[in-house]
């Protein structure tokens, strides 16, 4: 879990307080870039003073952990969800619909929210780190997930489910960002489609089937 350099609130209000300055920060570094986010507009969006603000954050970057945090639980929550009970190929690709699903109901547009921050803030070493450590627990749902499916085939995997893992969030980050950028679910789709035939060919399931033919 992600921790900020300050101290949580100890009281219900101050807990409220944090919190709305953190999704004040997060709403404008998700609609300006973290570069484009001064401490004096998230002073404006969360209506706080700026005594308010370095009670619990000592600068702009341990905010800027916060969001990270924020953003990891929002995007980690909803895949851990679709993920968790996953123990099948055709699991597997109910999982690859809904995300498919959800980047189509934004119309492609602002891609993943991790992804964006990542853009900005791999060269930092604190956020990089913060980053990196979403990343992870992100990959282990897919790692844990492939395990089950290997467990159900009986099978020994032709691979390393923790590189099969890695392999199918890069192949998801990769997709979205192409997806945001052609406002297109297709490079998203054919990303996914790829990946999963992988995994099915490493774990020896089922053969892959026709996908071309489903996107037609």
């Amino acid at each position: 879990m992600i921790t900020n350099a300050t101290a949580l609130p100890r009281t219900a209000r101050g807990a409220a307080t944090r919190a709305r300055i953190v999704d004040a920060a997060t709403d404008l570094v998700r609609a300006h870039g973290v570069a484009n986010t001064t401490i004096d507009a998230v002073i404006e969006a969360s209506r706080v003073s700026k005594s308010q603000i370095y009670h619990y954050f000592d600068d702009k970057d341990d905010l800027v952990l916060a969001v990270i945090q924020r953003q990891a639980e929002c995007v980690l929550g909803t895949h851990e969800e679709l993920l968790r009970k996953l123990n099948s190929l055709a699991g597997l690709r109910s999982w690859r619909d809904a995300v498919v699903e959800l980047t189509r109901q934004t119309n492609c547009a602002g891609g993943c929210p991790l992804g964006s921050l990542a853009a900005e803030l791999s060269e930092t070493p604190r956020t990089r780190a913060a980053l990196a450590e979403s990343f992870a627990r992100w990959a282990s749902y897919f790692e844990t997930a492939f395990a089950r499916m290997q467990t159900r085939t009986g099978k020994r995997p032709s691979g390393n489910l923790k590189e099969l893992s890695e392999a199918m969030l890069a192949s998801l980050q990769g997709g979205l960002l192409l997806a945001q950028t052609m406002r297109s679910t297709t490079p998203l789709e054919l990303a996914l489609d790829m990946a999963i035939d992988y995994v099915a060919a490493r774990l020896r399931l089922h053969p892959p089937e026709n996908r071309s033919a489903r996107r037609e």
